[in-house]
């Protein structure tokens, strides 16, 4: 009878033994049971531990529920697992797969929009990223022109209200959700002390962000910005026409007239964004404007300067008569063409 009782307790320990074996191998063995070269899993907010259990071994990303419970309870993370979408692309450890959750992981894809794009060419990038089409993200900023309407109730569309960022976005995430994280990430930028400080300066805000788009286009030195938006609105107080080439260029865009070069002729463009044309600042942004061209504008430095002309090193060259502004086109413009030409460019 001693003899058959140690005998059941070898075998039980044997048993348990394997078993122990069995877990320790589950458990560092890293399982794929998925086709393809991906998996996407989705856990909701609040769901419980065994149903997350569930929706792994049904992905195949997971061997078994009791491989992921036993991970999940090894790692005390029961309570700390994130709701998210999740992207599995290789064989994993359960503790792996625990970890990925429990660190929120979660599958974003990232696009950024460089400064002083429009949202044609923002629709572009769009597109590129496999997104969306870029029509689907024009659409979107038209029919959204509703967001900004307590800071510019004349808006449209969302032209200069799109913040040039980086941004994350679900796998689900189309043109709309987006463009609303653009525009919440624009008024967290243009601060309602900024806009006070716009109208200090006798602008609207949607003045504002005009000149910004102006600024930013014209120069991408950070500390010339002030003085650019303070030429031009010296201009606009005095009454000179702001001749800004940018508004001309989009201008002829938006009639896909633009080659990429601006001629002498092309300053004669019949449009209210014609600055050459038309007196004061254009109808609305060219352009989405940066953080800093934003504060430039709404708060620009207080200069004398009337005119400036590009150095071709990226700076600028201000001037605050017509004399001299002429002198530094001879010293920068055409003596820059002369040799040019001397070096056999065109």
């Amino acid at each position: 009878m001693r003899r058959a009782r140690w005998v059941a307790i070898v075998l039980m320990l044997g048993a348990v033994s394997a078993a122990g074996y069995l877990a320790v191998d589950r458990l560092s063995r890293p399982f794929q049971g998925y086709e393809g070269e991906e998996q996407f899993v989705e856990i909701l907010s609040g769901e419980r531990p065994a149903a997350i259990a569930e929706k792994l071994v049904a992905a195949g990303v997971v061997r078994d529920r009791w491989t992921f419970r036993l991970a999940l309870a090894r790692s005390g993370a029961a309570r700390r697992l994130q709701a998210g979408d999740y992207r599995f692309d290789r064989p994993l450890t359960a503790a792996q797969v625990v970890a990925v959750i429990e660190h929120g992981r979660v599958f974003v894809r990232s696009v950024t929009f460089p400064e002083g794009l429009t949202v044609r060419e923002m629709g572009e990038i769009f597109e590129t990223h496999g997104l969306g089409s870029a029509a689907s993200f024009a659409s979107a900023a038209r029919e959204a022109a509703s967001l900004v309407q307590d800071i510019d109730p004349s808006a449209r569309d969302l032209e200069g209200y799109l913040f040039p960022a980086t941004y994350a976005l679900s796998r689900r995430a189309g043109a709309p959700q987006l463009v609303r994280m653009m525009v919440a990430r624009f008024r967290d930028v243009f601060t309602p002390d900024l806009q006070a400080a716009a109208r200090a300066q006798g602008l609207s805000p949607r003045e504002a962000l005009t000149l910004a788009s102006l600024v930013e286009k014209e120069t991408a030195k950070l500390d010339e910005r002030p003085i650019v938006a303070g030429v031009y609105l010296r201009r606009l107080r005095v009454g000179m026409p702001l001749q800004c080439d940018p508004t001309v260029i989009y201008a002829l865009t938006l009639r896909n007239r633009y080659d990429g070069n601006l001629t002498r002729a092309n300053l004669q463009v019949d449009s209210p964004y014609n600055t050459y044309r038309y007196p004061g600042l254009p109808p609305g942004p060219i352009a989405a404007p940066g953080r800093t061209s934003i504060e430039a504008a709404s708060r620009p430095e207080p200069v004398d300067y009337l005119y400036f002309v590009s150095r071709n090193d990226g700076s600028h060259a201000f001037a605050r008569t017509l004399d001299e502004h002429n002198r530094n086109v001879r010293m920068y413009q055409q003596g820059y063409s002369r040799g040019r030409k001397a070096e056999g460019i065109r």
